[in-house]
């Protein structure tokens, strides 16, 4: 028997019906076709599945959508702006830094990679490579990008820092 459920998702009131054993990644991906969520393992041991829940980057494998009713959900979708000029999107200062230092191969796990990696750098904007690794073993990427991947997130940190810098002036 479905469940209803109310959350926000990138920002938007969302109001659904949901089987109590319906996953929050295939709710995002089949109900909502938010497809950036990807489903890697099913098991919480990859992190393609990262999305930020109540601003915490959480593997959506592992979480029923019934447990997500009244939260804040963010997705990759979600994650960056829209520019003011002419409407296209722009990509978060973080998606941005993948895409610079090639911090993405085949590109399946980027989207948990950068979910985990702009909720690690706002918890701890001064984390250092060794913290970052760290922080990032619950997320694999089979191509072996690590090197490429940590740059990336110090390039994506020292530019939300910027950015955070100049808002607040």
């Amino acid at each position: 028997m479905p469940i209803p459920i109310r959350l926000t998702v990138n920002g938007k009131a969302v109001d659904a019906q949901v089987e109590p054993n319906t996953l929050l990644v295939q709710f995002l991906r089949e109900q909502l076709r938010l497809t950036g969520t990807h489903v890697g393992c099913d098991t919480a041991q990859c992190g393609a599945c990262t999305i930020h829940l109540d601003g915490r980057a959480v593997k959506s494998c592992n979480i029923l959508a019934v447990q997500a009713d009244g939260a804040q959900v963010t997705t990759i979708e979600g994650l960056a702006g829209i520019r003011v000029g002419n409407g296209s999107p722009a990509m978060h200062p973080m998606q941005e830094a993948f895409r610079e230092c090639h911090g993405l191969q085949c590109g399946f796990c980027t989207p948990g990679m950068v979910m985990a990696a702009t909720a690690l750098v706002t918890a701890r904007p001064d984390a250092d490579a060794t913290t970052i690794r760290q922080q990032l073993e619950g997320n694999l990427c089979r191509c072996t990008g690590y090197h490429n991947i940590v740059k990336a997130v110090q390039q994506g940190q020292a530019a939300m820092h910027a950015g955070t810098a100049a808002s607040a002036e």
